[in-house]
């Protein structure tokens, strides 16, 4: 769709020579005489840029100006003035135009105003896009997890957004705690202050000191300069602390500190500095067991332990899964420009019986792994990692059952021979013929074996 400008201009030959360079760049043009009709054609539709004389009749250009500012923030004004009222011009652009054009102008003058106020037009459009797409990735929604353990972590997570209270996120590695600590503070009054993170099992205990708290200038050897902490950088946002049951107990009595009296004091420094950080702290550990082990501080423990997160392993909410591998799918097969838009029965059946042990965090990197060495449209067996595949002449008795040992047998020599002609058909992407080749049977008997075990 062409870009669409507004001029407001009370001269006919202006207004002429305005729509003949707008029509030559591409522009549609619609004009206002007035400043009273230029604010009802500003309500009425929308444009891309306002161009605008200081002098019209009615509301003049400064106050149109202002009504745009509020009114639409995201459009570019230019501001068209004569020599003798630049100074008017400037004190327009401090009140937020684009840029001013003095009469008269030449014509490629006014093309390249136009053009530097058009691509700051989509640059804005274009940033506020991207912050709308990262409003959706943190939200709680794009969190996903349809079991009823997740639906009341979600619910939980809207209450408690608002608050200025500590929250305790505890959850296996993996488990996506990062995740709903960003989610919070996106939701949150403190969203357009900074988030930021540290994984507090990471660093050793005097660096993780001077990154929390800052360092002055000579407070230990490498100290050339004084530092801000990451509590004086998240100042008005929030601090997620990572693995928090792994801080050394001497930190932990001036992290108890800080969030008792909402001050740090640097590293080699006697100052105190107020601070107004939210605190967000995960751990993959118990901590009450920690705590009753004297590994964790107790009121430091109930300092932090406000309001607690307890976010599931995927074992226990495997009805999440589909949604998760459907959501992979479509992210790494849109990274790497394939048309893949599913997995396999078989590859679903694997995923669901697996225990991940890394949690979504593993299942995002099989589903990557498989999206990119995949040929078809849909992900098969051949391109789960190893661990995934049919265990041929791994086998144990216990697999088969008890009983007579000709039963155990016959039931061991069904299951192999079952896996071994599914491996083939995968090796050679379902290939008979080939098949038949690589297990030296004939095309009949494949047939045959392919109809007694149900493939």
């Amino acid at each position: 769709m062409a870009r669409r400008v507004l001029v407001v201009d009370d001269e006919l030959n202006m207004l002429s020579l305005f729509r003949r360079i707008l029509t030559e760049e591409g522009y549609e043009m619609e004009s206002a005489a007035t400043g009273h009709d230029a604010l009802r054609m500003l309500e009425d539709s929308g444009f891309d840029l306002v161009i605008s004389d200081l002098e019209v009749p009615g509301v003049d250009g400064m106050k149109l100006l202002k009504h745009v500012r509020q009114a639409c923030p995201d459009v570019p004004f230019i501001v068209v003035t004569g020599y003798g009222t630049v100074e008017s011009a400037v004190a327009a652009m401090k009140d937020g135009a684009h840029d001013y054009i003095t009469k008269p102008f030449e014509r490629e003058e006014l093309k390249i105003v136009i053009r530097k106020a058009m691509e700051r037009r989509e640059l804005f459009v274009e940033v506020t896009r991207l912050r709308s797409e990262q409003d959706a990735q943190f939200s709680f929604e794009s969190i996903i997890g349809k079991s009823k353990k997740m639906q009341d972590i979600f619910s939980m997570t809207r209450r408690i957004a608002d608050s200025a209270s500590t929250v305790l996120i505890q959850g296996e590695s993996g488990t996506g705690k990062e995740l709903f600590a960003k989610a919070i503070h996106r939701s949150s009054p403190r969203k357009n202050k900074p988030f930021l993170a540290v994984n507090a099992s990471g660093l050793p205990e005097s660096l993780l000191e001077s990154e929390l708290f800052g360092h002055v200038k000579g407070a230990f050897t490498g100290a050339i300069r004084s530092k801000k902490g990451l509590f004086e950088e998240a100042d008005g946002g929030t601090l997620f602390l990572d693995e928090i049951g792994d801080v050394a107990l001497a930190l932990q009595a001036k992290l108890l500190r800080v969030l008792q009296e909402r001050e740090v004091k640097p590293v080699g420094s006697n100052e105190v500095r107020k601070v107004d950080v939210r605190v967000i702290a995960a751990t993959n550990r118990e901590l009450t067991e920690a705590v009753r082990e004297k590994g964790f501080r107790e009121d430091l423990y109930y300092r932090l332990a406000v309001i607690t997160l307890h976010i599931p392993p995927l074992r226990d909410r495997t009805e999440d899964l589909s949604l998760l591998v459907e959501h992979f799918i479509k992210k790494y097969a849109t990274l790497n420009h394939k048309d893949i838009q599913s997995v396999s029965r078989e590859v679903m059946e694997r995923l669901l019986k697996h225990g991940w042990k890394g949690n979504v965090r593993e299942l995002e990197n099989v589903i990557e792994r498989a999206v990119i060495i995949s040929d078809n449209k849909e992900v098969g067996i051949e391109s789960l990692p190893p661990e995934f595949q049919p265990e041929i002449g791994r086998l144990t008795v216990p697999e088969f059952g008890s009983g007579p040992l000709a039963e155990v047998v016959e039931r061991a020599t069904r299951l192999v021979e079952r896996q071994a002609i599914v491996k083939a058909l995968s090796d050679v992407r379902g290939n008979k013929s080939e098949a038949c080749r690589r297990l030296q049977i004939s095309r009949g008997t494949l047939y045959n074996k392919i109809r007694t075990h149900g493939l």
